[in-house]
């Protein structure tokens, strides 16, 4: 009977480690994805600090749980004393990180705010310079989501035109209608929208459409994250149980 209750400890371990890798390889993933990004979005908030570090955490964590996961698997299969114990105690610091680092992020959510996307803007936007990567992207921005500035044209009142340019249209190209939301899509009346005509621009600023389209996912990623503390949290309950009936 104890023969058979350690079988299924070990099989119950083993699961939850595979999850922690599987895991594990998607935050590895992920980081690797946000630090090498091609398309340059997370230019838009590099000058935060804590943004651009959180991809860094999210990279070391992955490697981490990747790496642990495996650990425990081996431990779980060869009923290695020392790797469950090993295991025990890392996956206890990971879980207490990633505990701190969810508390962080709700603490400094407010960095994200409109104020501080529209001054970065204001900043750094140079227009129709897509030579830039900061200005390529949030033009890629736009036009993807239809949209125009943080809060709406009004936005681009304040940034003055490329040196040598001749134009004096207050918005960028970026922010007139399309046909089809992609750079190839043919602007339904471009020189109306520069004109000024709001009929052929797009007036609804980049926050609120952004916010609106990845709140579901927001959603998912907090979800995604209990999940993964509440494995952790398993996973050492069995390494604890399995790490003491072994003989």
């Amino acid at each position: 009977m104890e023969g058979d209750c350690l079988s299924c400890m070990k099989y119950l371990m083993f699961l939850f480690n595979f999850f922690i890798f599987l895991g594990g390889a998607c935050l590895l993933g992920l980081g690797i994805w946000v630090i090498v990004d091609p398309t340059g979005f997370r230019e838009i908030v590099a000058a935060n600090p804590l943004l651009f570090t959180g991809a860094y955490i999210m990279l070391a964590m992955g490697a981490m749980l990747f790496l642990l996961g495996f650990l425990g698997c081996c431990g779980a299969i060869r009923e290695n004393k020392c790797l469950l114990l090993f295991f025990f105690m890392f996956i206890l610091l990971i879980f207490l990180a990633e505990l701190s680092a969810a508390i962080l992020a709700f603490i400094f959510r407010e960095n994200l705010t409109r104020e501080f996307f529209t001054k970065e803007l204001k900043k750094h936007y140079q227009r129709n310079n897509d030579t830039d990567v900061f200005s390529s992207t949030w033009n890629s921005v736009m036009i993807t989501f239809a949209c125009c500035g943080v809060n709406g044209p009004e936005d681009f009142e304040a940034i003055p035109h490329l040196p040598h340019s001749s134009s004096e249209n207050v918005i960028p190209e970026a922010c007139c209608q399309r046909e089809l939301q992609s750079r190839e899509g043919m602007f339904v009346n471009k020189e109306d929208c520069l004109k000024g005509n709001e009929r052929f621009q797009n007036r609804q600023g980049c926050y609120t459409v952004v916010l609106n389209s990845f709140e579901t996912y927001v959603y998912l990623a907090g979800a995604l994250a209990i999940g993964v503390l509440a494995i952790e949290l398993f996973a050492m309950i069995f390494a604890m149980c399995l790490f003491r009936g072994i003989q």
